[in-house]
């Protein structure tokens, strides 16, 4: 029974997991379609990938034992690509500047990871301290990709708005911090496990934000079409207001 729910977890976490990765997909079609990457930070899906390269990592036969760890493999291996891609196109429309800041954030995450691949696999020559090593990076690692949002809900709160806090984005980083909190413990693995206690409070956050200032969002809307509509109204009686007063004289 605990090996059938510890699995069954692992697969709610495994389908959470990706519509997490998949959500920012919509924000990212805003960024082609506009051609901008306007006032997004690429810095969350950066350490996304590193986060996703170390615990592919973790759940390979070489840390773990044997596929004890498949369910954090394969999602994972779909966060590289998938975060990947989102930096390509970050970085294809992205500022000179911003190319600078992308390439100079990119290079130490893959450092990261390989000099932590080549600890594990040279130096470390058993299981247990393999996954203890890899697992406490990624904890550092998951622990700073739930933390990087904090820089979004900052934006939030100076601006009282949520137009770069996606809700479901938000919703999708809470359920997957809460069911991989849920698949460490039940799987007794407090590497997996230790990380997502930071990132449940931290999706409740941004949750509480998005419902807080949701409204202002909305209210403002409006009032911008309104405006619009007047300046329109105001152009098409302009020509009227010129032939009566071209008539009078």
């Amino acid at each position: 029974m605990g090996d059938r729910l510890h699995l069954a977890i692992g697969v709610m976490g495994n389908a959470a997991s990706l519509l997490l990765y998949t959500a920012p997909i919509l924000t990212f079609a805003r960024v082609m379609r506009k051609k901008s990457t306007e006032e997004f930070s690429c810095i969350p899906y950066i350490i996304a990938l590193l986060n996703c390269l170390l615990y592919t990592w973790y759940g390979l036969p070489v840390v773990s034992y044997r596929w004890e760890n498949f369910p954090v493999v394969t999602i994972n291996g779909l966060g590289i690509l998938l975060e990947f891609s989102f930096i390509l196109i970050y970085f294809w429309f992205t500022s000179p500047r911003g190319k600078i800041k992308v390439v100079g954030t990119v290079v130490p995450v893959v450092t990261v990871f390989c000099i932590t691949a080549i600890i594990s696999s040279f130096v470390l020559h058993d299981h247990h301290h393999r996954k203890m090593f890899v697992g406490s990076v990624g904890l550092v690692a998951s622990v700073a990709m739930y933390g990087s949002p904090l820089v979004v809900v900052r934006q939030v709160i100076l601006t009282k708005s949520v137009e770069f806090m996606p809700f479901y984005l938000s919703l999708f980083s809470f359920l997957t911090s809460f069911l991989w909190m849920a698949y460490g413990l039940l799987g007794h693995d407090l590497l997996l496990a230790s990380p997502n206690l930071v990132g449940s409070p931290l999706g409740i956050l941004q949750l509480v934000l998005y419902c807080k200032y949701r409204k202002r969002g909305i209210m403002e809307e409006p009032n911008k079409w309104d405006l619009e509509g007047n300046d329109e109204k105001s152009k098409q009686l302009q020509p009227v207001i010129n032939n009566d007063s071209n008539g009078k004289i």
